[in-house]
């Protein structure tokens, strides 16, 4: 098990801390600072044999990713927790998408690269439900965020740097509103507690004490939405 373990895809930043994530294909990925030997690196993944095991156990358990969107008329698209019909509009007028009456608007002249107009709008979403969602969870508990990025991460939902900016990844759009908020709490937590460690969590709970069917929903229908 240990050289299966030490199969890994390396990611080194000016990090403090190594952090494991198990891909959706249960695949590992390490990330660790700059200047940490590969030794080291390798004893903690080793280390953590038993948790890798397990996260990709439960990794197996989820729900399949969906197959790759073809962007035709009444193919579902998610956001905010709930999925919506495509319509293509060949109106040369029509915006190239929007949200309207129910259903995803296309123009027909945007199906040749609707997939950069749908990241487009998404982004545009994310930038305006993020940004609003953020000011107000942080004023409530009287935190001071210094900036917001919306990035394409697949990996992480969300992350906090050590200066106190927040960056979340534009798909975070496509869960429900509850969710959203999680992940904006989880990383607010982590304006003041830089890791995941028991009093971490503790800090979530005080900010969220409802969090863990949240953070449920998304270990389990995480994949769907990426």
């Amino acid at each position: 098990m240990t050289t299966a373990l030490l199969a890994y895809t390396l990611i080194r930043s000016r990090r403090k801390t190594v952090a494991l994530i198990v891909q959706s294909d249960g695949s590992l990925v390490v990330r660790a600072p700059l200047r940490l030997a590969r030794r080291s690196i390798d004893q903690f993944v080793v280390s953590k044999a038993e948790w890798i095991d397990k996260h990709r156990q439960a990794v197996k358990a989820h729900p399949e990713a969906p197959p790759a969107h073809r962007y035709a008329a009444g193919e579902l698209f998610w956001f905010l927790g709930q999925r919506y019909p495509l319509e293509i509009v060949p109106s040369t007028a029509a915006p190239l998408l929007e949200l309207k009456d129910g259903k995803f608007r296309l123009a027909a002249r945007a199906v040749p690269r609707a997939a950069a107009v749908f990241e487009t709008w998404y982004r545009r979403q994310a930038r305006l439900v993020l940004s609003e969602r953020v000011a107000l969870r942080a004023a409530f508990h009287m935190l001071t965020v210094s900036g917001l990025r919306i990035s394409s991460a697949r990996t992480r939902w969300g992350s906090c740097s050590s200066r106190g900016s927040l960056s979340f990844t534009w798909r975070l759009v496509l869960a429900p509103m509850e969710v959203v908020d999680y992940v904006i709490v989880h990383e607010l937590a982590h304006l003041q507690v830089h890791n995941h460690s028991p009093a971490f969590w503790k800090e979530v709970a005080s900010l969220m004490p409802d969090y863990a069917p949240r953070k449920q929903w998304l270990k389990l229908n995480g994949r769907i939405l990426i």
